[in-house]
């Protein structure tokens, strides 16, 4: 189930910047989610060619989050879209870069100086950036990637998504971002987001959108589909009417 919101070692460099191309294939289940949303002009659509995936450097205490980590690794693969993440090796980092890579897809790690010890970095990626300081990393992560996932995970990640939904409310892109609902991890922040809405903090024509994704097998097909639309799907109707 969907739902959208409204409200051997790569060579290492320090390049500013990358850009990188794949290819697509379709599913059954991603034409299912797209059929029922509004058409939209071919200009309006994105093409996912790579993903940037925010998630936990633990794998927390519940094992649905790691098997959401590698069923969202290898279906990026199958569908040649490339990951790009934050480099490490443990927790539902590793887990994700793992599986995207055991399933013959392409990686790209990007991943601060002061964290190669502590996150350890992943051996066998296709590029591995490392870079002077957490902004650099996030700036390089946003210009690589053409849509966000957020699988479950701690302030990090938290600070990760909340700055592009941030930047999708300002109108700096509308690169789609999903929120990886896996056993209801990501509820409490919906539910801040409404709160925030219903108290007027959140005002018209700054609506802050996002997709949720109730399992692993959805997160794909939810990018996908918000992709094709451009994001532009209409909320839950509570948050709609409330703002």
């Amino acid at each position: 189930m969907q739902e959208s919101r409204t409200f051997g070692r790569a060579p290492v460099t320090r390049r500013p910047g990358l850009a990188f191309r794949g290819c697509s294939r379709s599913l059954d289940e991603t034409r299912r989610l797209t059929a029922a949303m509004p058409r939209c002009d071919k200009q309006d659509m994105i093409e996912i060619n790579s993903i940037c995936v925010f998630c936990g450097s633990a794998n927390g205490r519940n094992p649905a989050y790691v098997a959401a980590a590698e069923r969202l690794g290898a279906d990026m693969a199958a569908h040649g879209i490339r990951l790009v993440y934050g480099g490490g090796n443990v927790g539902l980092m590793g887990a994700t870069a793992r599986a995207v890579m055991a399933h013959g897809g392409k990686v790209t790690g990007i991943i601060p100086e002061f964290l190669v010890s502590r996150e350890r970095m992943l051996d066998g990626v296709d590029e591995l950036h490392v870079v002077p300081d957490m902004h650099t990393r996030k700036r390089m992560m946003f210009e690589a990637a053409d849509a966000f996932v957020t699988l479950p995970g701690g302030i990090g990640t938290l600070e990760e998504v909340v700055e592009q939904l941030t930047w999708a409310q300002l109108g700096q892109h509308k690169k789609p971002i999903v929120l990886a609902d896996i056993e209801g991890f990501w509820q409490p922040l919906v539910e801040v987001i409404g709160h925030m809405n219903r108290e007027s903090f959140i005002r018209e024509g700054f609506d802050v959108r996002y997709h949720v994704a109730r399992s692993a097998a959805d997160i794909l097909p939810t990018v996908l589909a918000a992709a094709g639309s451009n994001g532009e799907i209409a909320g839950d109707a509570e948050t709609i009417a409330k703002m």
